[in-house]
């Protein structure tokens, strides 16, 4: 028998069928598999529909597929709807580009807290080296092995440290990093209850700081954020940004300004019109 779903894991996906084809697979293989997957699509053509499809036949996991109309970067749209579609009282965010660590929900699921959120990190990948992962060396975890990283080209720095394996350590980093405890959409969590109490993503924003007004919001609210980076690990893939665009960076910054400034807790934007 199926223990009841504890958490909803909303994956973000946008033409990256094979980037989403390892991502998926990360989460076929989690240390607790009590949760659900719900993809988030802005629009993807039909080789990310097959890529689900696929791995929905192959896995135990109930898995989503929400798809809107590719009129350019939405993020925020399918994102609510994806929240609203989901069936659990707690939420994890990621990307289709982040491949989860094995203990990754297990760990969001541990750490989780009362009117609090996660703000987890990532470990970005060399070009190089994410054209090389598989799901062999996933299955081995491989990609979370500070050694074979380095054997393989990665740059030896202290952003490394990230995918310690050692949960005093990780603790340790996770208190003393000078990085604020903010919503990253590539890794945080909170419950359901307090990301609709903001009326979700405000969807007149465009790619640049989304994820990150929506957690202004929702501290505006009186959630606490709590940093995380150290111990929900998850490595990004390398990839190109194409939507990255001017104008819309500085409409998004004038929106979070607003949200600071006004100390705004609810968009009129978000997911009740």
């Amino acid at each position: 028998m199926q223990s009841p779903l504890k958490a909803s894991v909303i994956i973000s996906t946008y033409n990256q069928p094979e980037w989403l084809k390892l991502v998926l697979y990360s989460y076929g293989i989690q240390t607790d598999k009590a949760f659900e997957i719900v993809v988030a699509d802005d629009g993807s053509t039909s080789e990310t529909q097959q890529v689900i499809d696929r791995f929905t036949e192959e896995s135990d996991l109930d898995v989503k597929h929400l798809w809107q109309e590719d009129h350019g970067f939405q993020k925020t749209k399918i994102l609510n709807k994806a929240i609203l579609a989901s069936s659990t009282d707690y939420l994890i965010f990621t990307d289709g580009d982040c491949i989860a660590r094995k203990d990754f929900v297990e760990t969001h699921l541990k750490l989780k807290q009362p009117n609090c959120a996660l703000s987890g990190g990532y470990f970005k990948l060399t070009e190089k080296i994410s054209q090389t992962i598989n799901e062999e060396i996933i299955s081995e975890q491989k990609c979370f092995d500070k050694h074979w990283l380095l054997a393989k080209g990665q740059p030896d720095n202290f952003k490394l440290n990230k995918l310690t394996k050692i949960k005093f350590k990780s603790k340790l980093l996770n208190y003393f990093t000078p990085t604020k405890a903010t919503f990253d959409g590539m890794n945080v969590s909170c419950f359901k209850n307090d990301i609709l109490a903001v009326n979700g993503f405000d969807e007149r924003m465009q790619y640049g700081g989304e994820d990150r007004e929506v957690g202004e919001r929702m501290m505006n609210n009186g959630v606490r954020f709590l940093q995380v980076r150290y111990s929900t690990i998850c490595v990004h893939l390398h990839h190109e940004r194409p939507y990255k665009r001017a104008e819309s960076l500085a409409e998004n910054e004038k929106i979070r300004s607003a949200t600071k400034q006004n100390r705004t807790k609810w968009t009129p934007y978000g997911i009740k019109k």
